[in-house]
């Protein structure tokens, strides 16, 4: 018999695996206790890809719930804050279960299934496992010819990582998996997390970014079944196929059961000195709808397709996010994520806002943290392309705001905030059709010169709306605030309309004959269109109290028509 030292292990527990940034900046990797014992020193989790860093820390949450089996209630989660982190009982629990937590165990490795094997035999590439863009240019530049080997710490990364986010397509057939038809396994959609639009709260550390987002058992939206709420390294090791449907439907059971939820069978093959291979295909699939009472970190919107087809009356559905707009331009989904007027008119909610952000709410007013604290929502995500067959982008975004503006007490502030972000848009608009107007103006195309300035406006507005947003403060006059944010962006956009306006060139100053809405032609000039932009950008920032002078045109429509075709 070979001794216990002839036997591979990578015991997560003392292994250090985990990329981490200290709070001075620099980087190293650490074990499973390194963190939990460090984390008031750390900065965050950093990860090979952003969204690593989402299910690592997914993946911490749930053990230290499972380690406490809480918090039960607020008095739990305040006595953390303000004593740390239960360091002896989660060192207990990892001592406890160090056997599962072991990436190489010959019996019950880590997030796998022992034995899963191919019905070709073949054991597919790490390009299977590491996360790559499409046309074979992957994150990783060293990684161009693909991942030929992983070291143990990397390969742990990524297996997280393909159970939070690995694509769809057609997968190795398994042996023993009922699914695999001609012996592969076909689409059955990404992995839960890739779901998702992502969204967790940052502290000034990652101490206080564990127990932000450790939510109390007793939140009454969402639902656990306490007893049956543990994790993957609690139940017994996966065989290849799903789960037993009646199993499935009554779950995840709670939160420790959705933050390691088994989207994937895996195997990983190795020398023992490094993984050379995998074995990877489908799990335990989760539909999407409804989970918004199990699902925290995600918004939700209500989908009419969805209620139609399945017959419910209400249908909600991850609402992901939108790439090509930064965190704050969404901020009305996270702090309210209702539509306005739906209560009055007794609707259901049209968007639900991530409950994470309602249980940091719920701090504000039964905890003790202050209203003036500071958080980071961090917002991640993955689009998917090709039949969700490869990974197009990836998103990792922030915006930091104080917690006054998640509770509905505050609701004053709070809306201040996201019509400050509306407010925004309207400025930018003005100044995307003040573009559209002088490329008329002069016979160019109109279309990307719009776009361009577009994206130049919500560039410059993006840091001094971070800065303004980051600065309000409990007891702050909401109006005043708002009007104050109006002048800078009247400012900052104006100033960026007599930069167009000065490059417009002679042919703009010369003008052309262009046809309104309404079939009437209109000599449309840069002067023209300077007076149609201001008068634009006093409707879309009335608090900014700038008074500009109204276009004085020979057709009394001309003016709504030449807005209106624009």
């Amino acid at each position: 018999m070979p001794s216990d030292s002839a036997i591979p292990s990578f015991d997560l527990t003392c292994r250090q695996w985990l990329p981490v940034q200290h709070v001075d900046g620099s980087e190293e990797e650490l074990s499973l206790r390194e963190v939990f014992a460090q984390a008031a020193d750390l900065r965050r989790l950093v990860g090979d890809v952003p969204t690593q860093e989402f299910g690592l820390l997914r993946l911490l949450l749930a053990i230290v719930h499972d380690a406490i089996d809480g918090p039960q209630d607020i008095e739990e989660w305040q006595e953390m804050w303000d004593g740390g982190l239960p360091l002896d009982r989660i060192t207990d629990y990892l001592n406890q279960h160090r056997e599962r937590l072991d990436l190489l165990h010959p019996e019950q490795p880590f997030f796998q299934t022992p034995g899963l094997r191919a019905t070709s035999g073949e054991i597919a590439s790490l390009d299977r496992l590491v996360a790559d863009v499409p046309n074979g240019a992957p994150y990783f530049t060293m990684r161009a010819r693909g991942a030929e080997r992983l070291s143990f710490a990397e390969a742990a990364r990524w297996l997280v990582h393909a159970h939070a986010f690995d694509t769809s397509g057609i997968k190795t057939g398994v042996v023993g998996d009922p699914r695999v038809k001609g012996g592969r396994a076909y689409p059955q959609g990404v992995a839960w997390a890739g779901t998702l639009g992502g969204v967790l709260v940052e502290g000034h550390n990652l101490r206080e970014t564990l127990l932000l987002n450790l939510i109390a058992f007793d939140t009454h939206n969402l639902r656990t079944v306490p007893e049956k709420d543990v994790p993957a390294w609690r139940r017994q090791p996966d065989g290849p196929g799903q789960m037993d449907a009646l199993k499935l439907s009554t779950r995840p059971a709670g939160l420790r059961d959705l933050y390691t939820w088994q989207s994937r069978r895996a195997r990983l093959v190795h020398d023992g000195d490094s993984v050379l291979g995998v074995v990877l295909t489908y799990g335990d699939p989760l539909s999407p709808v409804n989970r918004h009472q199990h699902e925290p970190m995600t918004g939700w919107r209500r989908s009419p397709a969805q209620e139609k087809k399945l017959g419910l009356a209400q249908a909600y559905m991850p609402r992901e996010h939108d790439s090509s707009r930064s965190a704050w331009r969404g901020l009305g989904a996270l702090i309210a994520g209702r539509a306005a007027g739906a209560d009055q008119r007794g609707e259901a909610a049209e968007f639900v806002r991530p409950r994470i952000l309602d249980w940091v709410a719920r701090l504000t007013v039964e905890s003790e943290l202050l209203p003036d604290f500071l958080i980071r929502a961090r917002l991640f995500g993955a689009v998917y392309g090709t039949q969700q067959s490869v990974i197009d982008e990836l998103i990792d975004d922030a915006v930091t705001m104080p917690v006054v503006l998640l509770y509905d007490r505050h609701h004053g502030l709070g809306q201040c905030a996201i019509d400050a972000a509306s407010d925004a848009e309207g400025a930018v608009a003005a100044l995307g059709d003040l573009a559209f107007d002088l490329a008329r103006a002069s016979g160019a195309e109109t279309e990307s010169a719009k776009a361009e300035a577009r994206h130049l406006g919500f560039s410059s507005l993006d840091g001094p709306f971070r800065t303004w947003l980051g600065r309000l403060r409990d007891g702050d006059d909401a109006e005043g605030q708002r009007s104050a944010w109006q002048r800078q962006a009247h400012q900052i956009i104006s100033q960026l309309g007599d930069d167009l306006l000065r490059e417009a060139g002679d042919a703009a100053w010369q003008g052309r004959v262009i046809e309104t809405r309404k079939g009437q032609e209109f000599w449309l000039t840069d002067s023209q269109a300077r007076l149609i932009f201001r008068g634009r950008l006093r409707s879309a920032l009335p608090l900014a109290g700038v008074e500009e002078p109204v276009p004085d045109l020979s057709h009394g429509d001309q003016l709504e028509d030449v807005e209106a075709h624009s």
